[in-house]
């Protein structure tokens, strides 16, 4: 099963989502954000080497962190040496070898995030309460069911104490967990790992599993019919 987490929005936390998915799913985390990439890299070849043709996406595969990783390089010209069309067959190697793949999408509308969604089996959509972040995340799933990746659930991120979760709901059309604005969470990214293992008795790390709880039934169905 292959699960995008796609955001419409820079900035609204999607790669922190993607990171504890990929915990709570016991899955490869690929960071295709071949531009900005966000996630910790690795000491070897990386998702711009496997797009150039220069290694096999197994081999960049890093099991050495909290959570198993397909990093990506962090330079322009790397970016620019690979080809995105590749980024499908390579995320279903990593199934095929591992079983569950959360993919790490770019934010807004380019090729490369069309190539993440289009693997999947599902997606799970990251947005912040803020107005314009909404409108990005309307645009996003529009491309989402275009590319048949049907939408999972909603991550509405870094929320304080009343986060509008029927208005998003209601705009949007999947459920929606609301993630808490909480320093443990960044310091928890920081340091490469899920909130889950450095604080699993928090509010965040119980929320991402009910995020992972409203995902499963959209991933699993959607795997079973592939």
């Amino acid at each position: 099963m292959i699960l995008a987490v796609a955001g419409g929005k820079g900035g609204v936390g999607k790669s922190t989502v993607a990171l504890e998915l990929g915990a709570q799913f016991d899955a490869v985390v690929v960071d295709a954000d071949l531009a900005m990439a966000d996630l910790a890299a690795g000491h070897g070849p990386d998702l711009h080497d496997v797009l150039a043709g220069r290694a096999d996406p197994l081999e960049a595969v890093c099991e050495e962190g909290p959570v198993d990783l397909l990093p990506c390089g962090r330079t322009l010209a790397g970016a620019r040496a690979g080809d995105v069309t590749r980024l499908v067959t390579a995320v279903e190697a990593v199934e095929d070898a591992y079983g569950s793949v959360v993919v790490d999408c770019p934010a807004g509308m380019a090729a490369d995030v069309g190539m993440g969604l289009l693997a999947a089996d599902a997606a799970v959509l990251v947005t912040t309460p803020r107005e314009f972040a909404l409108a990005d995340a309307l645009r996003t799933r529009a491309l989402a069911n275009e590319l048949d990746a049907g939408l999972a659930a909603v991550a509405l991120n870094r929320t304080g104490d009343d986060p509008p979760i029927t208005e998003v709901r209601r705009a949007l059309g999947a459920p929606v967990v609301a993630i808490p604005d909480d320093d443990r969470v960044r310091r928890a990214h920081r340091h490469g790992s899920p909130v889950a293992e450095r604080a699993p008795e928090s509010r965040p790390a119980g929320r991402f599993e009910k995020l992972a709880e409203e995902s499963r039934p959209a991933f699993d169905s959607r795997s079973s019919v592939r």
